[in-house]
């Protein structure tokens, strides 16, 4: 066998098992909030997910590292990322403005 194929974890998996296996996973609302497309917020189908990921490649590699993160149990870096770069509400100044009217 060849050496590539042997460390290629997505090697013989299709885009549609992996979309499947996430919508089995997380169910579509829990996919649309984990990566933001509209294929996955409206009207969403596995044909209509194919389709769109087939043409975009920035959307299949965000739904490939979700898919190779939910075999290890671990959260995709980019989505590790986006959840640390919100600054907690306290940190935030404006986060306890009230309207004009002081706290």
């Amino acid at each position: 066998m060849n050496a590539h194929t042997l460390k290629d974890p997505l090697h013989g998996v299709t885009l549609e098992m992996q979309i499947n296996s996430l919508v089995a996973k997380y169910g579509w609302a829990e996919l649309a909030k984990r990566i933001n497309i509209n294929c996955f917020k409206s009207d969403p189908s596995v044909k209509s997910s194919l389709k769109f990921l087939r043409r975009t490649p920035w959307a299949r590699a965000e739904v490939e590292a979700l898919y190779l993160a939910s075999l290890t149990g671990k959260t995709a870096p980019h989505i590790a990322s986006a959840a640390k770069a919100a600054p907690p509400a306290a940190e935030d100044p404006w986060g306890n403005w009230r309207g004009g009217k002081p706290a």
